[in-house]
């Protein structure tokens, strides 16, 4: 043969760097805006509850800085249960998309306390074990899931010490409110990028039922705090 038949390059997959800058379709972009609006919305109240606490803490209004903690406790719990149902939904509705987005593990650099570092360097050594983009979506789904869980609990345990005057150090009890809040901020913008990249390889006909799913009301559960037999001030 004079000529051969050129083979038809293969499909260039983008990496989550690339979604993330990349432009929505309006409708796919519609979805994105409104729900990580409504992360915003509830990240910010609990920064501004966190501050305020800690402000009343440091002019020594030991009393409001307790109750106002208690508050953030409640505000933080919101913003968890919209995480964690967010990535419930994204691994339900990624079991029925054929072209999974590629994603990147967590980064231990990226968090500051222990639960982050150690969820974000199993996350990364299974990344390099698990065969296959697929495997590795659904495990970073849970990863962050479950680290979501976690930092919620523990700052519920922490708040719930210094609101009801248990703690046995409670300057350590403040400062790790405070880790927690920048640890659970970037799960929020981790849950952002893995957003995006799947709504970019969410088939158009799917985006209806998958944006209801992500749009529905989550139940808030309050966990029931662990008993502490010390009682210290705040």
């Amino acid at each position: 043969m004079l000529f051969k038949r050129r083979r038809a390059p293969s499909p260039v997959r983008r990496n989550a760097s690339d979604d993330w800058r990349a432009t929505l379709p309006r409708e796919k972009n519609q979805v994105f805006e409104s729900t990580v609006r409504d992360w915003e919305c509830a990240y910010a109240m609990l920064s501004v509850s966190l501050d305020e606490a800690l402000a009343q803490r440091a002019r020594g209004e030991l009393v409001c800085a307790q109750q106002q903690v208690a508050i953030t406790s409640n505000l933080l719990l919101r913003l968890t249960s919209m995480l964690t149902n967010a990535c419930a939904v994204l691994s339900e509705s990624g079991k029925h998309v054929s072209n999974l987005p590629l994603v990147q593990p967590l980064h231990s650099e990226f968090f500051r306390g222990d639960t982050g570092q150690s969820a974000a360097s199993w996350n990364s050594l299974l990344h390099n074990v698990l065969l296959g983009e697929r495997s590795r979506f659904f495990h970073k789904l849970r990863i962050l899931s479950n680290t979501v869980e976690h930092l919620g609990s523990e700052f519920e345990e922490n708040a719930h010490d210094i609101a009801a005057g248990l703690s046995v150090k409670p300057a350590a009890c403040w400062k790790q409110l405070d880790s927690l809040h920048y640890d659970l901020n970037t799960c929020l913008r981790e849950s952002e990028v893995i957003l995006k990249s799947f709504l970019h390889a969410l088939p158009a006909e799917h985006l209806a039922v998958f944006g209801t799913a992500l749009s529905r009301p989550c139940t808030v559960t309050k966990p029931r705090p662990m008993p502490r037999a010390t009682r210290a001030s705040a």
